[in-house]
């Protein structure tokens, strides 16, 4: 996975767009700073969530957080593998340890997120 094709968000959610759908994790940065993931929750399934609003939660040994959806669409996918295999996250946030695909609802969203250079700005 070539990471400057991603788009990103300063809640450290990573995109990769496909023609019309996309799909949503988390980037490395977030799931060295939540440390070992113990869960993934997401029961947005088949539900339009807008830019902004929390689409699931993710869950470390030390603290819950909640995912942020990066643009609208609507989930049509859950990565299935996290509920008996959260720690996909931890090893592969970019591959195996995508959390949702989505079909856009307004591509044009895609050009307000982050690219790699302007995301790494904010991690350091």
């Amino acid at each position: 996975m070539d990471k400057k094709e991603l788009k990103y968000t300063q809640d450290h959610e990573w995109m990769r767009v496909d023609g019309e759908h996309a799909f949503i994790g988390i980037t490395d940065f977030a799931q060295g700073e939540l440390g070992d993931i113990v869960y993934v929750e997401i029961e947005t399934l088949d539900e339009s969530v807008d830019m902004g609003n929390v689409f699931g939660t993710i869950e470390a040994v030390k603290t819950v957080s909640d995912l942020f959806m990066p643009v609208d669409g609507v989930i049509v996918e859950v990565n299935e593998k996290l509920e008996s295999e959260p720690e996909l996250v931890n090893n592969d946030p970019y591959g195996e340890g995508w959390m949702v695909k989505i079909k856009l609802d307004n591509p044009s969203q895609v050009n307000e997120l982050l690219d790699l250079v302007a995301y790494e700005k904010i991690t350091g």
